[in-house]
């Protein structure tokens, strides 16, 4: 594996100073059910402040990602091709060869104190889930919020894993001296497709009692509805049922995605599909012949059909690119569970 290609200032492989060397890396595997089959690469990392390449189209600048592979193994994750940065395979190999950059808090601690700083916001779960199941063990999130709290520096959160209820004191901390923002990722309410497509995620329900859990604590938590996938999810009734659930969870908000398939993510999901809908092949060469995402027409038609229903349960979508404003701490914390299962 090609540790010492990554370079500090991106999640891409470039030349220059390595994030870390291939002598800093300890290889684990655990034999317990929850990590049976994954093996972890622990690390110390060299960067973990990363900014976002100029063409994004996301709404953020700067990400911190504490793990590189992801067990949750969505066949259409789009963060697939940073695997073969490590000449790590995308397919399997993305799911099951989990990066662990175990001193990531401390990094974090020492670039929020740096004076080139000046205090940006830091989106986080955006590449993979900071909440996967390697989070259980090796429990990086803690740090992670904590710096972010002590330098009252602005963050939100994307996840689809619940364990982010255990670190909800420290999250209620953080949002009385900043602006945080979280978010639940839930594409879909199919037990059939989330089966098929999500199978290392929690169900899509035990997701929204995050969100409920969230909003009983009196955090509200938006819900991205991502991704809506073309002729599996996006049925009317389909579309209808997954915004009904969302509404009843008590989310602020519900912001449709539909799915795209970038290199790396789309061969894997193409293999997929042709495995368990054969017939869907064509129709998806047509829709994506034009690269990545869907045509701006379909897009729109998603948009339009879920932000319809939003409305009609009292909900809408998220503010483009900014976080929301989550209360102070209240005087009691109230009693959650620290990990919801998966079924």
């Amino acid at each position: 594996m090609r540790w010492e290609n990554l370079s500090p200032d991106s999640e891409h492989s470039r030349a220059g100073t390595a994030l870390f060397g291939a002598d800093a890396v300890t290889t684990r595997t655990f034999d317990t059910p929850e990590f049976r089959g994954i093996t972890f690469h622990e690390i110390r990392a060299r960067s973990i402040v990363n900014r976002v390449p100029g063409a994004s189209r996301m709404p953020f600048e700067w990400t911190v990602n504490p793990y590189r592979g992801c067990s949750h193994a969505c066949v259409y994750c789009f963060a697939r091709k940073t695997h073969s940065y490590l000449d790590l395979d995308t397919g399997l190999g993305f799911d099951s060869q989990i990066v662990v950059k175990v001193n990531a808090p401390e990094l974090l601690r020492h670039r929020l104190a740096s004076r080139s700083w000046y205090g940006e916001h830091i989106a986080m779960g955006t590449n993979v889930d900071c909440y996967q199941r390697a989070e259980g063990r090796y429990r990086l999130m803690p740090g992670i919020i904590e710096a972010l709290r002590d330098h009252a520096n602005p963050f939100s959160i994307l996840t689809k894993g619940t364990l982010i209820l255990r670190d909800l004191p420290l999250l209620r901390q953080a949002a009385g001296v900043t602006d945080v923002g979280v978010s639940v990722s839930v594409g879909f309410t199919d037990e059939e497709l989330w089966r098929t497509v999500e199978p290392g995620t929690p169900a899509p329900e035990r997701r929204l009692d995050v969100v409920r859990a969230f909003t009983d604590a009196g955090i509200g938590c938006g819900v991205l509805m991502a991704p809506v996938i073309p002729f599996l999810g996006d049925r009317p009734e389909q579309l209808r049922a997954t915004v009904r659930a969302i509404a009843a969870s008590g989310a602020t908000s519900v912001t449709p995605l539909v799915l795209h398939l970038r290199p790396g993510a789309r061969e894997w999901f193409m293999s997929w599909l042709a495995e368990h809908h054969p017939h869907l092949v064509a129709r998806y060469q047509r829709l994506y012949a034009e690269g990545a995402y869907a045509p701006r027409w379909y897009q729109r038609r998603i948009t339009r059909q879920v932000h319809d229903l939003a409305r009609e349960h009292g909900i809408g979508p998220a503010p483009a690119g900014t976080p929301r404003r989550l209360p102070a701490p209240a005087p009691e914390e109230p009693e959650l569970p620290t990990q919801l299962t998966l079924l």
